[in-house]
């Protein structure tokens, strides 16, 4: 029952976030938003510290609603507009506003996602994200996790923006659901909610229990993926939202609509796959991964060598990159005496989150992430954004994979999966924790979703704390089997489709030629590399370790970096001679491979692949084990000659002076490259000062331009406001003259030029300049007694033409109850001192009259 009362009180709560431009964007969309439409607005804006904040005063004129300025602690109401304070972060808990103090005065500053971060967290589906005009790109973040809460994103068109970075940043992010002019956003979000119906959740509206497995298959057909094994409560309010913004009424509608547009199930797949990452996401789980279990694998390993991670859905590459920072900070205190490296194998359904992450370039706003040390360290700031640098981008690969249907990496020391298996059924997540442990090294570490749990006992344990990171068990052989995924293999329904839980689809029927032909491939044929033009290995084929093997250092993949002794020089020669002939191919027989007290001989056979298709261009080498050649008795050897020794001494010599030639050239670059790498730093570091410079700046550009747009619009306000005092002045027809406190004239009207000699130029000059008419000499003493004494006066004032004025003087207040002159008005009384004079003739005349003596009537 409360949780019934709970769903019917709650309402939507739509956070809006503008900047720069934003002050006419903010007006447009409040014009358009309908009365009583049960919706609460926050609006956070980059407002200039220091200075006092008009936006409440001037969204009040393009809406009823009323709208406030939020103070802390205040209850979120529907039906109102709640505004953001000037200098002030924004977090909403319980349906409840709390300010707090910014983290910074200057710099760059992200009040737009801090708000929505918390906006999502606390409303879940019911939160609303609006980005409006803007410069940056801060608001972006914090419309991925609205979006991973199956909220809605609305975002004004970039074309009609005074400043378009905030919503370009946010529609090249994949995160707008609707992109539309600012006075059409509002109608948009009222036909969304509309359509998306309130929790607790249920199926969609109208649906029938084939929809569902109906939709999986279109996806499957369309797109690849199989997603009969994620949560059905997951699926359904995606779903749910997909239909809210088409505003199809039921699910079969949808079902119709999803089958003939086929970018709609490009958009549904990249929903499911819910793609929203962030550096440093939980800072708990990575400070406990630096602090305890990174220093424990790098000192298992006092010789060296390399550990293996793998991150599987690892969407943009945030979580990966993390990873890779944390570790090179690890090995930065740890200082082993030893090369360690770590080789991160980072995979996602999400083939274009995917490309992002290679490109390695993010928004500015990771600055609410990343701390200003790593920034510098890990980062090179660009036009666009932050890339990562070289030394981290090198430690990551990124691959498309889907981990339910591929096969996995394995011998890892790491894994972390997080916030996915929340999204699985129970089926798929048991598959997968199993899968995981064969995946790991015997005291491997596997990191989870703060919601999720390893859920068998016997594989994994718990380290201590709070965090979902477990480490592998060994101490008993599991029973369970485990199945290791394959390629996709639909099976058939009765009805000749495709069945997405079908048990010929988990057990397909072994295909006996295929296996045949592997084990044929595993037993007889050639270890073979498939490389680039370049040499880069593609493809590795056959066991490959008596020909190539990891050169020290820094991992390198190149086939001639990995050659063992005694091959490269013939893999050089073979290789140009292959890239010049172009369709040929070369063969080098009878190459000895190894240390000489281990040799062994082969064939090598470098051919171009011609035949057009998808290896079209790439090199195909090939590795053929041949018999040593029989050694020559010693009695048959031909013992050099004096000339041959004499010429091997010279070569000799010429060699040791070629090498003392090398050793001064590398000394000479070695010092060059220490100077460079001064002047690197000099640089980086006049770099990273003219990076703060510009953040302030850009902050405060920002906060300039809506400072200069509130003060536009009371600039227009006051000027109306004087247009309408100036009319009702002059409109009532009375002499008004206002002195300021040292009696010079400030203003008057028309009417009071025919009684003192003004012209408008008048203006500035002390009252006992004017001449004019009016004979009142004590003008000047009776304004300043009003002045001292703040009580009016009134006298009836003649003129020389003989015109009367009552004269008032009252003391000119302002709105803060400031006493800064005088106001003289003069009502004209000239008819009524007529009027005054006639009657007083009238009665005079009357008393002259001669009056009846007393007693006259009775003597008659």
């Amino acid at each position: 029952m409360s949780e019934l009362a709970s769903a019917k009180s709650a309402f939507p709560i739509v956070g809006i976030g503008a900047s720069a431009g934003g002050l006419e964007a903010l007006h447009q969309f409040f014009l358009h938003v309908p009365q009583n439409c049960g919706l609460a607005f926050v609006v956070v804006q980059h407002l200039d510290p220091a200075h006092k904040g008009f936006l409440p005063e001037l969204l009040q004129r393009a809406t009823s609603m009323p709208v406030v300025e939020i103070t802390d602690l205040m209850k979120i109401e529907r039906d109102r507009i709640h505004v953001i304070p000037p200098n002030r972060d924004l977090s909403l808990l319980h349906g409840v506003l709390h300010l707090l103090e910014p983290a910074s005065a200057r710099g760059l500053r992200l009040p737009i996602d801090f708000f929505f971060r918390s906006l999502a967290e606390d409303q879940q589906e019911l939160g609303i994200g609006v980005i409006l005009s803007g410069m940056g790109s801060d608001g972006t973040l914090g419309l991925g996790a609205i979006k991973e809460k199956a909220g809605a994103v609305f975002v004004q068109a970039p074309e009609t923006a005074k400043f378009d970075a905030m919503p370009r940043s946010a529609i090249s992010a994949g995160l707008a659901d609707v992109v539309a002019p600012t006075d059409q956003l509002p109608g948009r979000i009222t036909a969304y909610l509309a359509h998306a119906p309130l929790p607790p959740h249920t199926a969609p509206s109208g649906a029938d229990p084939g929809d569902l497995e109906k939709i999986i298959i279109v996806l499957r057909s369309q797109t690849g993926q199989d997603f009969s094994l994620y949560k059905k409560s997951t699926i359904h309010r995606r779903i749910e939202r997909r239909m809210a913004l088409h505003q199809l009424p039921n699910i079969s509608d949808y079902l119709r609509y999803l089958r003939a547009n086929a970018q709609e199930s490009e958009l549904l797949f990249k929903e499911l796959l819910i793609g929203v990452t962030n550096f440093f996401r939980d800072p708990a789980v990575w400070d406990q991964l630096k602090a305890d279990v990174l220093p424990e694998l790098l000192a298992s390993r006092p010789n060296g060598g390399a550990l293996r991670a793998w991150v599987p859905a690892c969407s943009t590459g945030e979580e990966a990159y993390t990873l890779a920072m944390l570790f090179r900070e690890a090995i930065d205190q740890a200082r082993p005496t030893r090369d360690l490296s770590i080789h991160i194998f980072a995979t996602d359904l999400d083939k274009d989150a995917i490309d992002k992450a290679r490109a390695a370039i993010y928004p500015a706003n990771i600055a609410a992430d990343v701390s200003p040390d790593r920034l510098r360290r890990f980062f090179v700031e660009e036009d666009r954004g932050y890339r990562i640098s070289k030394e981290i981008r090198e430690m990551v690969v990124f691959a498309p994979q889907n981990i339910a249907m591929d096969p996995p990496f394995t011998k890892l020391d790491i894994l972390s999966c997080r916030n996915l298996l929340i999204y699985l059924e129970p089926e798929l997540q048991r598959k997968l924790i199993s899968l995981f442990h064969y995946s790991l090294n015997p005291g491997g570490v596997l990191i989870l979703g703060t919601a999720e749990s390893s859920g068998a006992n016997d594989l994994f344990g718990q380290l201590a704390g709070k965090t979902r990171i477990f480490r592998r068990l060994d101490r008993t052989r599991s029973t369970r089997s485990i199945d290791f995924p394959v390629v996709f293999s639909p099976a058939r329904t009765p009805h000749g489709g495709m069945s997405p839980g079908s048990p010929d689809m988990k057990h397909p029927v072994p295909n006996l030629q295929a296996l045949a032909d592997h084990l044929l491939l595993q037993t007889y044929a050639p270890a073979a590399v498939l490389v680039s033009d370049t040499g880069d290995i593609l493809y590795v084929s056959g066991k490959t370790g008596r020909y190539l093997e990891p050169a020290a250092g820094k991992a390198n993949w190149n086939i001639v970096a990995m050659a063992r002794e005694g091959l490269d020089s013939a893999l050089i020669e073979a290789f140009r001679r292959a890239l010049a002939s172009e369709k040929k191919a070369v063969t080098v027989k009878g190459i000895r491979v190894g240390a000489p007290e281990s040799s062994h001989c082969i064939d090598l056979t470098v051919q171009p692949v011609t035949e057009p298709g998808p290896l079209e261009g790439l090199i195909m080498i090939i590795f053929a084990d041949v018999a040593n050649p029989p050694t020559a008795p010693p009695a048959t050897r031909t013992r050099g000659t004096t000339d041959q020794r004499a010429r091997l001494a010279a070569l000799t010599l010429e060699l040791q002076t070629m090498r003392e030639l090398m050793q001064t050239s590398q000394e000479e670059l070695r010092a060059t490259n220490e100077e460079l790498q001064s002047t690197n730093e000099e640089l980086q570091s006049s770099n990273e000062e003219l990076t703060t410079s510009k953040e302030e700046m850009q902050s405060m550009n920002e906060e300039l331009q809506t400072v200069n747009n509130e003060l536009q619009a009371k600039l227009d306000e006051l000027s109306r406001t004087n247009n309408d005092m100036t009319n009702l002045l002059n409109g009532t027809g009375i002499a008004i003259l206002f002195l300021d406190d040292n009696l010079n004239v400030r203003r008057f009207t028309p009417p009071t030029t025919r009684i003192l000699r003004l012209i408008p130029g008048d203006a500035g000059r002390p009252v006992t300049d004017l001449t004019g008419d009016l004979d009142y000499p004590a003008l000047q003493d009776d304004a300043r007694t009003v002045l001292r004494t703040l009580v009016f006066t009134e006298t009836s004032v003649p003129t020389h033409d003989g015109r009367w004025f009552t004269v008032r003087i009252m003391p000119y207040r302002t709105l803060d109850n400031r006493i800064d002159g005088v106001v003289i008005t003069f009502t004209d009384i000239s008819a009524a001192k007529r009027l005054e004079e006639e009657l007083r003739a009238t009665e005079s005349r009357l008393r002259q009259l001669p009056q009846a003596p007393e007693g006259s009537g009775a003597d008659s």
